[in-house]
């Protein structure tokens, strides 16, 4: 669970995302790694090391306004604070012992995610999928299976007609 349940928030994460339309989502995403920089900051667990490092995520942060390879660096960024942070024995969250070891888990699905560019969910389902070419050959009915349209009674086939005598829709 310790490895479950940080890969689902990346998961979360990144299907919520898909409710932010471009270039917002960017612009959001590099305002998060920005924030995920300082995450760290109150506690103090590396000392004066928080600084610098916050220093780094703002810049990383600034330069993810305009690539999401940048944002994708940030959170990898974060990962590494976290492990550092998680060896030490100083958590993001204090009352939970492991919570920086979930998001050393976490920060990377992010930041694969970032590297594919941003893209929503359903953009990369459909860029994963196989070309529109082949989608509609198998959409295409089957000999003896009917034709489009065959059914419906919004339907009509037009013999003549400019795309070949198949079904247009009447209103």
């Amino acid at each position: 669970m310790t490895i479950l349940a940080p890969v689902l928030i990346g998961l979360l994460y990144v299907c919520l995302n898909a409710f932010i339309r471009e270039p917002h989502r960017r612009t959001v995403n590099a305002i998060m790694v920005g924030g995920a920089g300082a995450a760290y900051l109150s506690g103090g667990g590396l000392g004066v090391w928080e600084f610098p490092f916050v220093a780094l995520t703002a810049y990383v942060a600034w330069r993810g306004l305009k690539s999401w390879t940048w944002i994708g660096i940030g959170w990898l960024l974060h990962t590494a604070w976290d492990v550092a942070h998680h060896l030490k024995g100083a958590p993001i969250i204090p009352v939970l012992p492991d919570s920086s070891h979930g998001c050393a888990i976490c920060d990377p699905v992010i930041a694969l995610w970032a590297f594919t560019g941003g893209r929503s969910v359903t953009e990369l389902v459909w860029r994963w999928l196989p070309s529109s070419s082949a989608r509609m050959r198998r959409a295409a009915p089957r000999p003896g299976a009917g034709s489009p349209g065959d059914g419906d009674p919004a339907c009509r086939r037009t013999a003549g007609a400019p795309n070949g005598g198949g079904a247009t829709r009447t209103r």
